[in-house]
Formats: C-alpha cells, structure tokens, sequence
C-alpha cells in the first residue's frame, strides 16, 4: 500500500488503464469527458499499474431530480478497486482524494448506491455520508456494448451526501 498514490489520468494512461482494468469504452469516455471539463478521473496507481480508480462528475447531473434538488453539486460515480487490491484503503483513499476535488468547487459532494448493497452503504457511512433522502432515485447505469455503443440501463440508487467544510489554513487569523 505504501507504493499506492493516487493521480488524475491522463489522456496516455488509457492503454495500462485498459490492460489493469479494462473498460476500454469507458475509459475513452470518462477521459474524454475530463478532456472537455466535465469531470477528473483519477486513478489509484500502485507504482505504475493501475489498481482502482473514481469519476468526479462536475457537469450537471443527468437525472431532473438531482438537478433540482443537488444543484451544482458535483457526484461521484464508478469507485473500483482491482479484486486482489481490495481491503486495503485503497478505495477509502480514492474517496477521499474525490472529495479534495470537489472541495476546490463545492461544498458537498453526492452520490448513489443500490439500495440492496448494504455494504457499500455502510462504507460511504463510515466515511461520513449520510442519506440524501431516504427513497431511492430513477437513475441510469452506463455500459458499452461489443461495438462500442453506449447502452443506458435504468437504474434506482439511494444517493448519499456529505458536506465538505473547507480546509482551515494553518497559521490564518
């Protein structure tokens, strides 16, 4: 774990992004996104290889009800951790260089996981983020077919929130 640091991808890493994880379709599209501002993927590398990665969603959020009531707030989408790096801290680590993102923006970041996946829960829980409202919300889950196409499924999630108070600066009056 010592050797894990945690970058925002460049266009270059697609190909060892692609190798360590694969996704290659989503990949292109998340760095294609951060290429036009909408976004920062950022990428946990143990020494060079990619072992995890999450998408900071800085555009306006797709679905109505999270842009009427999470105006401007920025959502994090697709945490992943490599199977045999899991358990680690890695996707706590991930997280929390996520919210550094969104704190330079925004004052709270937001979002979604299934309403069955109790464990998941429980580690945004764990990490301070609390339950947007307690329905769940009519979302969409992104997948690519063989070609390349983009697929949108329909999805419900139970978003999450956290607020981000900025960073004191040392030695401020």
């Amino acid at each position: 774990m010592r050797h894990v640091r945690i970058a925002e991808a460049e266009e270059d890493d697609l190909p060892s992004l692609v190798d360590a994880l694969g996704q290659e379709h989503y990949f292109a599209t998340q760095l294609a996104r951060q290429r036009d501002g909408h976004g920062v993927l950022l990428v946990a590398l143990d020494r060079f290889t990619p072992v995890g990665d999450v998408y900071v969603w800085l555009a306006e959020a797709e679905e109505p009800e999270l842009r009427d009531g999470l105006a401007g707030v920025p959502l994090l989408v697709h945490l992943e951790v490599a199977p045999r790096h899991r358990g680690r801290g890695i996707g706590t680590r991930l997280v929390l260089a996520a919210e550094e993102v969104v704190r330079r923006r925004c004052g709270r970041v937001a979002l979604g996981v299934s309403p069955q996946d109790h464990r998941v829960h429980h580690f945004y829980q764990r990490l301070g983020y609390r339950a947007w409202r307690w329905e769940p919300v009519r979302t969409h889950r992104e997948s690519w077919d063989e070609q390349g196409r983009l697929l949108r499924e329909p999805d419900l999630c139970r978003v999450l929130i956290k607020d981000l108070p900025p960073r004191s600066v040392e030695g401020a009056l």
